[in-house]
């Protein structure tokens, strides 16, 4: 899959699910299912024990049906051994320009993280495909989307923290090209009590949401 195709699909998906669970096991299962539910993108956080082997597992069992993508990759190595493991995006928590380059040589999707405006130019101009603006909802959530767009209306920007139901839309109407879902989506508790297909439903009224959200703003 190329580079412009991953990335085309993550967009057009408008949601990428942030997957930061206790074990392999339990995120696999949450892949599988918000995979019914009809999202066909997700990221594995590095801090999930066995995260390697998560992608893996779901490189496997997917393929191309998924974007997969790792989340929380500190570094250009971890970068390496997630994208030989199957991982097609790569997202980090902060701006670290080795780990940019890195996806850029290999022609993978590489979502930075960064916050201030100055942040956010460094990140793009060393090659980000998209940043993500993290941690959004504590600084003013779709406010702040619509206050950096101003002056960068050509970066692509996906806000993490303080993304749920009911902001989707106005993140939407920011500017943001997508979001990025963690606990509003998968959530410990549920995994705990092994109803996933709560996460099924759930990624079907994001989906629902994103969808006419975005209807409306064609109007």
């Amino acid at each position: 899959m190329t580079k412009q195709t991953i990335l085309s699909s993550m967009i057009d998906i408008g949601i990428v699910p942030v997957v930061r669970t206790n074990s392999a096991e339990s995120a696999v299962r949450s892949i599988e299912a918000i995979y019914r539910g009809g999202i066909r993108a997700a990221e594995i956080t590095m801090t999930v024990p066995g995260a390697v082997k998560a992608l893996e597992k779901v490189a496997d069992q997917f393929g191309d049906k998924i974007m997969l993508g790792a989340g929380t990759v500190l570094d250009a190595e971890t970068a390496r051994i997630c994208m030989l493991a199957g991982a097609q995006f790569f997202v980090t928590p902060s701006l670290k320009v080795a780990t940019i380059e890195m996806a850029r040589r290999y022609s993978k999707v590489i979502c930075p993280g960064a916050l201030t405006p100055t942040e956010v130019l460094t990140a793009w101009e060393a090659g980000a495909d998209v940043v993500k603006v993290f941690p959004c909802g504590n600084v003013g959530g779709p406010k702040y989307i619509k206050a950096l767009k101003g002056p960068f209306p050509q970066i692509e920007m996906i806000p993490t923290g303080g993304v749920n139901l009911e902001t989707v839309p106005e993140f939407l109407r920011a500017g943001a090209c997508a979001v990025a879902v963690g606990g509003e989506l998968i959530d410990a508790k549920t995994i705990a009590e092994g109803k996933y297909e709560v996460f099924e439903e759930r990624a079907r009224q994001f989906l629902a949401v994103i969808g006419e959200a975005r209807a409306a703003m064609k109007k």
